[in-house]
Parts: structure tokens; C-alpha cells; sequence
């Protein structure tokens, strides 16, 4: 019994940790084509770091209330590496419709989000909301 306690304990100790990863929180990407933009909620799940689309926000800075990709999954699989590099993780880009392999970089309130599709790159900066 005092295995399954132990084991049971040291589960919580590291949701613990894994739910204060720096890069945690609500952050604003930047402005499309049409010069909205989005609210993201990063946060652990499970071993990895995932993000979920929030809210739409359009070029006049209104919530769109029925945006058809609101809760969906738009990062996922985002490993910490340490010193603020996260790595081996998946992007989905709801402009494209297409997933790209995806690195991180947080420094301070500025998140570099990359999408790597073989020796191309398409970056973003996020700016950190909450």
C-alpha cells in the first residue's frame, strides 16, 4: 500500500511542475492576411506542451463569436528542451489547413513560434496576454 501512496504522490509532485512551465498562459498571435488574430491558450498535457485556439479576434479588434475553429488543438506534442527552447512539437495553420512540424522560442513575453516544412520556415511572434 505504501507503494501505490508513494507512486501516487510523486504522480502530483510532477503535475506540479509540468503545470508551471514559463510558457504557460494565453498568448496573441500575430495579425493575418485579414488582419485578425488569435487568442491561444498554451498548457501542459500529459509530457508535452499543447496549445488550443481561445478566440478570434478580426482586423477591429471584436471577438468573432462563431469562429468554426474555437477549442480546437493548434499546437501539440511541444517538448521542453530548457532555457526557454521547446522543440519536436506539431503546428496546425487554420489559414492553410496544413500541419507543419514546430519549434518554440520564449523570451520574456515573446513567444517565437516557427513551422518547419523540410529547409522552409514560417515564423510568428507571440505576445503573451495572461
Amino acid at each position: 500500500m505504501k507503494k501505490y501512496i508513494l507512486a501516487a504522490a510523486l504522480t502530483l509532485a510532477g503535475a506540479g511542475v509540468a503545470s508551471a512551465d514559463p510558457v504557460s498562459g494565453t498568448w496573441k498571435t500575430q495579425p493575418g492576411e485579414t488582419g485578425g488574430y488569435l487568442h491561444v491558450t498554451i498548457a501542459p498535457c500529459g509530457d508535452s506542451i499543447c496549445g488550443t485556439i481561445a478566440k478570434a479576434i478580426d482586423e477591429n479588434g471584436a471577438e468573432v463569436g462563431d469562429y468554426e475553429h474555437a477549442g480546437k488543438r493548434m499546437l501539440w506534442d511541444m517538448k521542453a528542451d530548457g532555457g526557454g527552447e521547446y522543440s519536436d512539437g506539431k503546428i496546425w495553420a487554420p489559414d492553410s489547413d496544413k500541419t507543419y512540424r514546430s519549434s518554440m522560442n520564449l523570451s520574456g513575453n515573446t513567444l517565437k513560434v516557427t513551422g518547419h516544412v523540410a529547409v522552409f520556415k514560417r515564423s510568428q511572434n507571440w505576445t503573451r496576454l495572461k
